[in-house]
């Protein structure tokens, strides 16, 4: 979470990107070139299939969530986050248009947790499970997509605490599971954030689920969507493009609207952000709550609900309008390749690949390791 204060850097950083100049559904199938398969065709051209309709509607909910560290109980909280979404689906299914996408925000079912990782590991939960189980059915009786993100734990990865966005169709089933693809990081000097994404584990990842669900984008009749919880981070959001994105959906909490209108803008895409309300007497509760928004591909907003407050947003997209005769942005990557080729990132990949007792417990753990292993605070250790 970003302080308001702060949230000029989203101009700046969104500026580089200007450097860089039927039920049926699908994640993209790429052929494959020797043993890395084509992420992005050569042509301009992307991936799709067939629409069933011109126009499509999307949903954004924002809404309060529990806290469930602070329920009576884990399962109290979550039975009670989870009611709530329930009749947040019941409102965007029986009021207004249909929907055919409906996006929560970063936290729906567990409230924002705190302390150690020991702590709030505790607080996750498993996809699938119970509760994915549960809007399935929601989503297949409404006849809509559910989108959502989680703090998630997986018995493949112990120990770690992630950050999942299951995509569920309208049949009810987990399409994709989008994890966070990097945390921001240097924002905040009090510490750094502690959950794992795909870049400090980057090679295992890859081992594990392939190169092409690094930046994947679910084909479906309504478009082709990618989903994500990463902020000020302009260069996402360009590969997400690269990948054939039309609707790039968005969870993440104290978000920075510029960041959201810019990416829809200078990628060619629709996107929307989910925000969740935070109780008025909680401190910062106006600086980090709120906002939630719906753009078009120029950036500019279709819908908003600007304040800190629980609201139901929604707007068209015409989806076959925009499909119509679009190919990819057109990047200068040869121009800029030389700069990029010499860039090195301050923390190298897989810097999460670590036993599970040796994973940093707090903010201020994260930050310590990220100082030892930093290429530019330690560039003699290079």
């Amino acid at each position: 979470m970003f302080q308001k204060n702060k949230r000029q850097i989203g101009a700046a950083m969104t500026a580089l990107v200007l450097a860089c100049g039927s039920l049926t559904y699908s994640v993209i199938a790429q052929e494959s070139s020797g043993d890395t398969p084509q992420l992005v065709r050569p042509d301009g051209t992307y991936p799709t299939i067939p629409l069933e309709k011109d126009v499509v509607i999307l949903k954004v909910v924002q809404n309060e969530a529990v806290n469930i560290q602070n329920a009576p109980s884990k399962e109290e909280g979550l039975a009670e986050n989870l009611r709530r979404m329930e009749q947040w689906i019941d409102k965007a299914c029986t009021e207004g248009k249909k929907p055919d996408f409906i996006l929560f925000n970063e936290f729906p079912l567990t409230g924002y947790s705190s302390g150690p990782r020991d702590e709030k590991i505790k607080y996750t939960i498993e996809v699938p499970g119970p509760e994915t189980d549960r809007i399935g059915n929601l989503a297949r009786e409404c006849d809509t997509y559910i989108i959502f993100g989680s703090y998630a734990r997986d018995a493949d990865w112990p120990g770690h605490i992630l950050s999942i966005n299951p995509v569920i169709n309208r049949q009810g089933e987990i399409v994709q599971e989008y994890w966070k693809t990097r945390n921001a990081t240097r924002y905040d000097p009090s510490g750094e954030i502690p959950t794992t994404t795909i870049e400090n584990v980057r090679d295992k990842f890859r081992a594990k689920y392939g190169i092409a669900q690094e930046y994947p984008v679910v084909q479906t009749e309504f478009g082709n969507i990618a989903v994500s919880t990463v902020q000020l981070d302009p260069l996402t959001f360009v590969a997400f493009a690269m990948r054939g994105t039309e609707i790039m959906l968005r969870t993440a909490t104290g978000f920075n609207p510029l960041d959201v209108k810019a990416s829809a803008f200078y990628n060619n895409m629709y996107s929307a952000m989910s925000n969740i309300s935070i109780p008025a007497d909680v401190p910062g509760a106006n600086d980090f709550g709120g906002g939630s928004l719906i753009v078009d591909n120029r950036g500019e907003v279709l819908a908003q609900e600007p304040e800190n407050k629980e609201a139901l947003i929604e707007a068209e997209i015409n989806i076959a309008e925009l499909r119509k005769n679009r190919l990819l942005p057109r990047y200068p990557m040869e121009m800029v390749k030389p700069v990029f080729d010499q860039f090195q990132q301050e923390l190298p990949l897989n810097h999460l690949d670590l036993p599970p007792e040796e994973l940093p417990q707090t903010r201020q753990d994260m930050k310590d390791y990220l100082d030892r292993i930093s290429r530019w605070l330690n560039p003699q250790e290079e």
